[in-house]
This record gives C-alpha cells, structure tokens and sequence, in this order.
C-alpha cells in the first residue's frame, strides 16, 4: 500500500483557523496604529499652517494673515508673491476636500489683518483619525476629542473655519 502525501482536510482547517485568530488580533491594532500616525501627521500640518500664516503676515504686513490656503502655497514659486507665497506643499494647499485629503484629513485657514485660524479635520471620525486639530494666532494647538469642526473650539469671530467632513 502506498502512503498518500499532503494535508488532510482536518489539518488545513486548523491552519485556517489559527490565521484567523491571528488577523482578529492583528487587524485592530493595525487600525489604532493607522489612526495615530495620520493623528501625528494632522498636528504636524497643524503647526506648519501656523508657521506659515506667521511668515506670510511678517512677508506681507500690509494684507496680514493670509484669507485661503492658496495664498500659503502658490503654483509657482519663482517669484513669491500674496496670492501665492510657496510657504507650504501644495498636498496640503489642495487637502480642503475628502477627495483630496492628506493622511485622512483635510486642512482648513483663514485669515485677514486681525488674526487668522488654522484646522485639520479628519476625514471619517473613528477611521481616518479620531482627534480634530486648530489653532489661532498665539500659535497654541487645541485638540477636539470628538473630531468635530472647529468652530467652538478655535471660535475667530470674523472668519471661522467653514471646513465639513
């Protein structure tokens, strides 16, 4: 009699099931490990808004703060100028949109003489980013837990963030 080779039905199935149990455990925190990174990635687009706003007041004193995100980034950068100063990457100037979002978040300024508010929002609260971010022109980042919109939490009377997700 000949010995068969190979896997018998009862031992493939064990191997199936023990890789299930591995993804079921694996899986989530691939998810909250995503979720931190685009965090981190948000605070860090955050700060260099902040950044920026400060370097386009302080280039332009005679507008101030810039109004839209394309004022901060410019399509040409040779000769920098109010409408486009390349203070920032345009991935992030065109990230004002779940389509074109950055990291699974979109990114939000406004600005005039006065003062200015900058935001990231994530794109799908609990799946792109649970945190929503802002900060106003004492340059301080503020944390919204619930991933809202801005609006109360960095509150500038005469421009607040319009940014939906």
């Amino acid at each position: 009699m000949r010995k068969q080779k190979g896997f018998s039905l009862i031992e493939l199935l064990i191997a199936v099931a023990i890789v299930l149990v591995i993804a079921a455990i694996a899986i989530p925190n691939m998810m909250r490990a995503r979720i931190l990174a685009n965090e981190a990635a948000a605070v860090s687009g955050t700060r260099t808004m902040i950044t920026a706003e400060m370097q386009y007041q302080a280039s332009y004193p005679s507008i101030g703060y810039a109004p839209t995100m394309a004022n901060l980034a410019g399509t040409s950068c040779a000769s920098p100028n109010p409408a486009g100063a390349c203070l920032i990457d345009p991935a992030m100037a065109n990230a004002i949109s779940p389509t074109n979002a950055k990291n699974g978040y979109i990114y939000g300024v406004t600005g005039n003489a006065m003062g200015f508010s900058v935001g990231s929002y994530p794109v799908t609260v609990g799946f792109t980013g649970d945190r929503s971010y802002c900060a106003l022109e004492d340059g301080v980042i503020r944390e919204d837990g619930s991933g809202a919109n801005n609006n109360t939490t960095c509150a500038f009377a005469l421009l607040p963030q319009t940014l939906a997700h």
